[in-house]
């Protein structure tokens, strides 16, 4: 029960290339992939949000219902282009 594997770095570094390939995210943005456990009713238990924060300070955020080592190039490929906007 407490052995929860962790990210791979391997992992988020091939995530990352991926997903700046897949969404045209421009070399001056800066991606984070973060893993997170959710509580709420009606979230999926571990959910990863995949930030970019752009060269002007905007922040875009994308999230998939799975943990890091579950996703997949679809599940990429599919995300919405709908994503959260903040300052």
């Amino acid at each position: 029960m407490f052995n929860k594997k962790k990210p791979n770095v391997e992992m988020i570094r091939s995530l990352k290339k991926i997903f700046s390939e897949k969404k045209q995210i421009p070399d001056t943005s800066l991606l984070s992939i973060a893993e997170l456990s959710c509580h709420e009713p009606n979230c999926p238990p571990i959910e990863t949000i995949i930030t970019e924060r752009t060269i002007d300070g905007k922040l875009n955020n994308w999230r998939i219902g799975k943990p890091i080592n579950d996703i997949l190039e679809s599940d990429i490929i599919n995300l919405s282009d709908t994503h959260n906007h903040s300052h």
